[in-house]
């Protein structure tokens, strides 16, 4: 599957098989995310990998009751280390650059016919507590991944490229 194809068949997936996924795929998503480019090469990112039910369960506890959560294969907690790093543009580096290698998991995941879903309603010292993250680590997303239950490709509902992209300047 070539990078247009996986963009077009990513899709955020709320129910899951009860499948694992083979340790070598996730680990070649993983391996292969952390390509992705950061600050300065800073690299903040970090993961935690859930696969544990109960530690699941209390995650999509965690997640606003989002039951699914606990439902994928494995949910990974991704993470920025905060040190402060503030680009020339005036924004935080680690969520930005933990948003890049997210986006390169979904995508890498739906290569691999995986589905993932964003997750950024959760309670960050909930979560924070129960996986003994420490502090100055910030946990940006939830992102289970798994099998999807129902894999059709889904038509997508999105703005005409000629209302999001603007020629030499900003028109309203």
């Amino acid at each position: 599957m070539n990078v247009y194809e996986a963009v077009k068949r990513r899709k955020s997936v709320r129910a899951f098989e009860d499948r694992e996924i083979p340790e070598q795929i996730l680990n070649r998503i993983l391996d292969t995310a952390r390509l992705a480019p950061s600050a300065n090469n800073r690299q903040e990112w970090r993961f935690v990998v859930v696969r544990d039910k109960q530690t699941k369960a209390k995650l999509a506890h965690l997640a606003g009751e989002q039951h699914f959560v606990g439902e994928a294969s494995a949910v990974l907690i991704c993470c920025g280390i905060d040190d402060g790093k503030v680009m020339h543009c005036g924004q935080l580096a680690y969520p930005v650059d933990v948003s890049i290698i997210i986006d390169h998991i979904t995508l890498l995941a739906a290569a691999e016919g995986l589905g993932t879903c964003w997750i950024g309603h959760f309670d960050e010292p909930g979560v924070k507590s129960l996986l003994q993250i420490p502090e100055g680590v910030r946990v940006v997303e939830l992102l289970p991944i798994g099998y999807p239950k129902d894999s059709t490709l889904k038509i997508k509902n999105r703005l005409p490229l000629d209302t999001i992209v603007m020629d030499e300047k900003w028109r309203s």
